[in-house]
């Protein structure tokens, strides 16, 4: 599966619990067509103490689905995102380009 979103971008939650937060993308697994985003979709892990690790409950983002998040733009807006050729050093480069504005991401 081709993601248009990577790891460091600024999404959107567009759907769900968490709908209208954004957070930094920690994750990307392209295998299940997941994202774990940081600080979206919290759940609880119960997990046992271990040597040198006290164990209790634990926080942690969970993965959302690839299709309920948008990525976010300079402008704060959510955006979709397209594809452009762009020349830099004599060499022509594939970037990616925010469809409101049109700018480069």
């Amino acid at each position: 599966m081709r993601f248009k979103i990577k790891k460091g971008d600024l999404v959107q939650v567009r759907v769900g619990k968490d709908r209208g937060k954004t957070g930094k993308v920690i994750k990307v697994s392209r295998k299940h067509g997941r994202l774990v985003v940081e600080g979206i979709n919290m759940q609880k892990r119960h997990e046992k103490a271990k040597p040198g690790a006290p164990g209790g409950i634990q926080t942690k983002e969970g993965a959302i689905q690839y299709s309920n998040v948008m990525l976010v733009d300079k402008a704060g807006k959510p955006t979709r995102i397209g594809h452009q050729w762009v020349e830099k050093d004599g060499k022509k480069v594939k970037t990616r380009i925010a469809r409101t504005t049109g700018e480069q991401i």
